[in-house]
């Protein structure tokens, strides 16, 4: 099939996947079903619209850039589209440990379009079809999915279904009084879909998003803003990509006042948030501008900050006043900002409403518990941001590519990855607004670190098939010298002395000293002792070199957290067999049994995590499960 030419609606090839959307989700799970050899479909509306950047025009940031690293040490695509798209790279929260450091680039959108245009017009096994799903369809038993029914009549067959249709199932877009359908500004909402899975008897659910006014840079004097520039030597986010220099365009930031506010405020009832016109649940973590005046009435400002939308771009995004406020509301407020006295807009900010399906119906493999070869990723399973989206979409295809060979879904354990951490918390916690990872959320952060993402999951990627033979064996060579080097540090003593000329400290040290214990000192930074070293460690690339001081700094806390992940995992992967009849077990609580009743977990880790499942309730699990298997094996 050509890529974007339509098809007959008889004698369809039957494909083994077919993805539904052509966001960050649909291109992860496109391309990773492809290169697992999987004959593959892509149905999005528009070719060219493949993995816009419909809100911010930026990749990573906390934990999200975390995210883009794993999905790149798997064989994802994300990382490398940064890279080769990216204006500007920063690493956020220096200040803290090294645990929560995160990377995050300002992307040109229209480049980052291009890119993934590119890539998945030219992916082997992969076709590409312009049109919009509107049905699921099933056998007669209403079991497993066996195609798709497309708006303009076409049928195609499949042996899995991947939906990941974003913010476009019946989107309504806000602009104060103004309502009407869309899955995003100038682009149409999604109608069948939805109707389709609650026929199946899916529950669905409604969310909000927002985003915030486009303006002219032109309009804009920034003499009253302050500079906000990336990193002056940028870490790229894929660890293949080699050349690696990247324009460091400028960002700028300036502040809202109480003039702002007070006419916000005076203009409050007209925002669909607080008329009742909106009926969704939005991101509490990411309010809009009116929400943030209301609820920190104590506030006297907030930053906004101007980002280029592409390269040299007239075009603003001004992150941090995301409004579903009407347009002249919105204008005549940020005129009494800073800056942007005389700014102009290009478009309006606007809240958008759209359909999910809770993701408690899902399996870890992100394959639906109702129907067999059914699969949901991204902001279908009430999940906010593009970088969740990928890392859900790369499962989803990688398990519905196994599923076809008769393999064991692949499943990232919370210790494993932030993206196990992702995927677990969406099918055992309630998701009753849209989902954001945050460091905060993962309990093994310090084993979770961005640096050593490809340590963690390489090996995973190559064993699935998505990380050719190279790259794994240049990751093996990159362990084995860190290895190398972290023992060195350990076993390399060092004068008191040569010590205490290098580093600042109130308390000489009187000891000859391991290299290792002067960089687990308070303060101690590599650079600090970098002339102790041997040429050999000093040529080692910094990003290494920086991976292996942190090792060894908190090889105590490491350790200790490896410790408390094997006596956790004794019993967390203890799984359940399906079809428990939870409600007949009156021993457990009664909240409990209707929680894992409507859940249904997988392993015992899962239904641990379960709101409203005391530990009680999980050690009585485990004695009425062994009772289960053992009359079961009799």
């Amino acid at each position: 099939m050509n890529k974007t030419e339509s098809t007959q609606t008889t004698n369809q090839p039957l494909f083994d996947v077919i993805v539904v959307g052509g966001g960050h989700a649909g291109i992860e799970a496109a391309l990773s079903a492809a290169r697992l050899g999987k004959h593959t479909l892509l149905i999005t509306m528009e070719l060219a619209a493949l993995g816009r950047a419909s809100c911010n025009p930026a990749i990573g940031g906390l934990a999200k850039g975390h995210l883009v690293r794993e999905i790149d040490a798997l064989g994802g695509e994300m990382a490398k589209a940064t890279d080769a798209t990216g204006i500007q790279f920063k690493m956020l929260n220096r200040s803290k440990g090294r645990a929560v450091w995160s990377p995050r680039a300002q992307i040109d959108k229209k480049a980052y379009s291009a890119y993934m245009v590119n890539i998945c017009s030219n992916q082997s096994g992969l076709d590409i079809f312009e049109d919009e799903a509107i049905r699921v369809l099933t056998d007669e038993g209403k079991q497993e999915v066996t195609g798709v029914l497309t708006r303009g009549g076409s049928q195609f067959a499949c042996k899995n279904l991947i939906l990941t249709n974003g913010t476009f199932l019946n989107g309504l877009i806000h602009i104060g009084d103004k309502r009407f359908t869309a899955g995003r500004i100038g682009e149409s909402a999604s109608v069948g879909i939805t109707e389709s899975l609650v026929e199946l008897g899916f529950e669905t659910g409604r969310l909000k998003t927002g985003t915030p006014p486009r303006i002219k840079r032109d309009s804009v004097d920034f003499d009253q803003t302050s500079i906000q520039t990336g990193d002056e030597n940028p870490e790229p986010f894929s660890f293949a990509t080699t050349t690696f220099d990247p324009p460091n365009e400028a960002c700028y930031i300036t502040k809202t006042n109480p003039e702002t506010h007070s006419i916000i405020n005076g203009s409050i009832q007209f925002s669909p948030l607080f008329s009742g016109a909106i009926q969704g649940v939005g991101p509490r973590y990411c309010p809009s501008i009116e929400d943030k005046v209301v609820r920190f009435a104590d506030k006297t400002s907030h930053q906004l900050f101007l980002e280029p939308e592409w390269s040299n771009a007239n075009q603003l995004y001004v992150n941090g006043f995301s409004s579903s406020l009407p347009e002249e509301v919105q204008l005549e407020s940020l005129r009494t900002v800073p800056g942007l006295e005389r700014v102009e807009f290009i478009r309006p900010g606007y809240a958008i409403e759209y359909d999910y399906f809770p993701p408690a119906q899902l399996k870890a493999s992100m394959e639906t518990k109702r129907i067999k070869g059914l699969f949901f990723a991204g902001q279908i399973n009430g999940t906010s941001g593009y970088e969740e989206a990928a890392a859900q979409g790369l499962i989803a295809g990688i398990n519905a590519s196994r599923r076809i060979d008769g393999l064991d879904a692949f499943v990232l354990g919370r210790d494993e990855a932030y993206i196990g951490v992702l995927i677990d918390d969406l099918i055992t916690k309630a998701t009753d607004e849209p989902y954001r990872m945050f460091t905060s959320r993962a309990e093994h952060r310090l084993l979770l670190r961005y640096d050593n993402a490809h340590f963690r999951l390489t090996e995973k990627g190559f064993n699935l098939g998505l990380v050719d033979k190279h790259t794994f064996e240049e990751n093996i060579q990159e362990k084995d010298l860190a290895l190398k080097t972290e023992s060195f540090f350990e076993s390399t003593y060092i004068k008191a002395e040569d010590i205490n000329a290098l580093i600042d400290a109130q308390t000489k040290i009187k000891e000859n000293q391991s290299l290792a214990n002067v960089l687990r000192r308070p303060g101690v930074s590599i650079e600090q002792i970098k002339s102790l070293l041997p040429e050999w460690v000093k040529n080692i690339k910094p990003s290494l070199l920086t991976l292996v001081a942190t090792n060894t700094k908190y090889s105590g806390y490491i350790a200790r957290e490896r410790l408390q992940v094997e006596r956790l995992s004794k019993h967390q992967g203890m799984s359940i067999p399906e079809g428990v009849d939870y409600m007949s077990m009156q021993a457990i609580s009664f909240e409990a049994r209707q929680k894992l009743d409507k859940i249904r977990p997988e392993t015992i880790g899962q239904a641990s995590r379960i709101s409203g499942v005391s530990p009680a309730d999980v050690s009585l699990l485990m004695i009425l499960l062994k009772k289960i298997v053992s009359r079961e094996t009799r």
